[in-house]
């Protein structure tokens, strides 16, 4: 499991590994971001996350590192365009120092969005790291390097500096909501130290403990792709809250663009916080009290305070107009005009989590002929999805009362649903490929061949061996024993034809 752990100060001061490149571009970014504002007056230690956008050129061979592993991850840790920064910071007073106090960040950088694992892991490294120095760090590095690849699916014990961590990493095939961590076992794992119940998800709960009565209402905007932009004291807890916006709509992935922790010095700030257009699809978490003027038209803002222990309930904020919000001062609360489209309740995650309607734009199984090329998925039609509500739709069962019409209306056109449909919709074209790939290994190929000529039967083969190429490409959902059927059915063709053609088929690599 590779991953780039980096020191930056004002600028580059310690890579690791030293071979790991940069843009410029890169660089900036990291460097301001992982340290919070002047303002957050963060004393001690404190660990936060952020985003930024890979630089174009690097982001076709840093995905194909781990394309392999990607196509059996659920489709929510798939952000190939993205690194992420896992920030650990230290401020402590110092009169030695110029300024009065040490600060130092210690960073990591990686492509996977592994939140509560990368921040388990800076947390045991960190604190010796800034007492002992650059050895330390390089001897922590040498141990990541010995980790196993991150496979869907594999429970991995990884060592790191005297601690070994029991990890499982999620697979698309899990169930939404359950935790798949191995137990402990007095035999097997008397050398284990840290058992992850998660390597990607946050405490969603305590995110969310002072807005907990709109946790609905923010459902609904993260699900519909609204303008959104978290106001809090800290990197932290805005790091935090953002994260756990994104994460509530899951197992749908959030397509639009979110920044945990978001600055003036952004590469991206003037194209988000420009007025000559209307607000992005983006969720922004800000420290900055620059951001209360500079993103105070925007739809919908959420300023919170500090956030409290796991199990302890702060004051709930209330909803605001916009119009009261001034300065990052303010007091905290939900400042928005949204009228949520559903009555408050916290069974509506699990209501939409089915889609009924675009299951049936699959052709039924019986319409795929081994002999013709796969069946046309049927179009999806917004306004005949609409009416199927009327007799079908989740308003006719829930408990739930409200404009679930009008809901998903605006669903359609947000950028989550774009995204959700258009991931459906490869999941099912390559279901489509498998099922015709099984029906041709169901069919009796050499009485095919009796009937068609020479000619037919090479063709035959060709696109035989097409197939099975596509299949390993696409990784293609098919039956375990398809592909080792199909192989055996090619050869058994080839021997059947005469021993020139035979010749010229090996000489053409296609057996």
């Amino acid at each position: 499991m590779q991953s780039c752990i980096h020191l930056f100060l004002p600028k580059v001061k310690v890579i690791y590994p030293q071979h790991s490149k940069l843009t410029d571009k890169e660089k900036t970014n990291i460097c301001y971001l992982s340290f919070p504002d002047s303002n957050s007056g963060c004393l001690g230690d404190t660990q936060f996350c952020f985003r930024f956008r890979q630089s174009s050129g690097r982001r076709v061979s840093l995905h194909c590192l781990l394309d392999q592993f990607d196509k059996d991850l659920p489709v929510y840790l798939k952000d190939p365009a993205y690194f992420y920064g896992y920030v650990y910071f230290r401020q402590v007073r110092d009169k030695t120092l110029k300024r009065g106090y040490f600060q130092k960040s210690l960073v990591l950088i990686s492509k996977l969005p592994y939140i509560h694992f990368f921040h388990t892991v800076l947390k045991q490294i960190a604190p010796e790291y800034f007492e002992k120095s650059e050895p330390y760090l390089e001897a922590a590095c040498n141990d990541v390097d010995r980790w196993p690849a991150p496979v869907p699916g594999k429970t991995l014990h990884l060592p790191i500096m005297g601690v070994v961590m029991k990890v499982r990493i999620p697979t698309c095939h899990d169930k939404p909501g359950t935790t798949q961590i191995v137990q402990l076992t007095q035999q097997a794992d008397t050398n284990i130290s840290v058992i992850l119940p998660t390597v990607h998800e946050v405490d969603i709960f305590r995110c969310f403990c002072p807005v907990f009565l709109h946790s609905q209402m923010l459902w609904e905007l993260v699900l519909l792709g609204e303008p959104l932009v978290v106001m809090a004291p800290s990197p932290s807890e805005s790091s935090e809250t953002v994260l756990a916006l994104v994460n509530c709509i899951s197992p749908l992935k959030y397509f639009s663009d979110f920044r945990p922790y978001f600055t003036i010095h952004d590469s991206e700030f003037k194209e988000y916080t420009t007025r000559t257009q209307a607000p992005p699809s983006v969720i922004l978490g800000v420290t900055n009290p620059f951001f209360a003027k500079t993103l105070q038209h925007w739809p919908h803002i959420i300023r919170i305070g500090d956030l409290k222990p796991t199990g302890e309930i702060p004051k709930q904020v209330k909803v605001k107009k916009l119009k009261n919000l001034k300065t990052l001062d303010s007091k905290p609360g939900v400042y928005t005009s949204y009228k949520p489209y559903l009555n408050r309740d916290e069974e509506i995650i699990k209501q939409l989590q089915k889609e009924r309607y675009v299951a049936s734009l699959m052709p039924l199984q019986k319409s795929i002929s081994p002999w013709k090329s796969p069946p046309q998925l049927r179009q999806f039609l917004p306004e005949e999805f609409m009416k199927t509500l009327e007799k079908t739709g989740p308003q006719l069962t829930s408990r739930i009362k409200g404009d679930w019409i009008g809901l998903y209306r605006h669903f359609l056109k947000s950028p989550n649903f774009d995204g959700w449909f258009k991931t459906r919709r490869k999941e099912m074209i390559q279901k489509l490929e498998a099922l015709h790939l099984e029906a041709l290994c169901e069919e009796d190929l050499l009485l095919w061949i009796q009937k068609h000529t020479e000619v037919e039967t090479v063709d035959l083969v060709l696109k035989l061996k097409n197939k099975l190429l596509q299949a390993d490409r696409e990784h293609l959902p098919v039956k375990p024993d398809t592909m080792e059927k199909l192989r055996t059915h090619i050869d058994a063709i080839i021997l059947a034809l005469p021993e020139d053609l035979q010749g010229i088929l090996l000489k053409t690599g296609m057996t």
